[in-house]
């Protein structure tokens, strides 16, 4: 950092030779390598070897960095789009997830069929969990960074706003935005009885 006369500061610029430095220098390092191993392992475990067990409904789009839990209680209808970064976790015992057909997930959607308890004693790590399953319908949408929660059932057509927090009961044909996710609207679906 470099101090200007008005007292700011400013990040000093590198230059070319210290640049090309730093590139060596981390290309030399083996600490690199073995994060490398890492981070192979980790996408082994929560993408690569999951797909494998998850029931999936024909054509799917799942992104190469979504991640999922206790694969086995996992099921995703047909046409189903699992945006960037999205995480869906079935409980350990025996939380289901399902998700219908034609459903959308936009980038960080977190679904999860179990939580911690808080007032078993410490650390929090150490409690037990509860578990319930999480039913979301055919023709959802669900927002960017929307958080569904043990329990929830997401009705056919729905739309979940981005960042909402779904812990209940959302009717079919519903748009729900806010924490927790309430019901502002309808969808209007020709044939539909939203």
């Amino acid at each position: 950092m470099s101090v200007t006369d008005e007292g700011l500061y400013r990040k000093k610029k590198l230059s070319r030779t210290a640049r090309l430095w730093r590139v060596i220098k981390s290309a030399l390092d083996p600490r690199a390598y073995l994060h490398l191993l890492k981070i192979i392992n980790y996408y082994n475990y929560t993408h690569v070897t999951p797909l494998r067990s998850i029931k999936i409904g024909t054509d799917p789009a799942i992104s190469p960095n979504a991640s999922f839990s206790n694969p086995e209680r996992i099921e995703i209808g047909d046409r189903c789009r699992i945006g960037a970064r999205c995480t869906i976790w079935a409980g350990p015992g025996t939380g289901r997830v399902t998700i219908g057909h034609d459903v959308l997930f936009a980038p960080e959607v977190l679904v999860t069929a179990a939580n911690y308890r808080y007032n078993d004693g410490s650390p929090v790590t150490r409690q037990a969990m509860d578990e319930a399953d999480v039913v979301i319908g055919d023709d959802v949408w669900l927002g960017a960074r929307a958080i569904v929660l043990p329990g929830a059932r997401i009705g056919n057509g729905s739309i979940i706003g981005a960042g909402a927090l779904v812990k209940d009961e959302i009717p079919p044909f519903s748009i729900a935005v806010g924490t927790p996710a309430k019901v502002v609207g309808q969808r209007k679906i020709e044939g539909s009885n939203g």
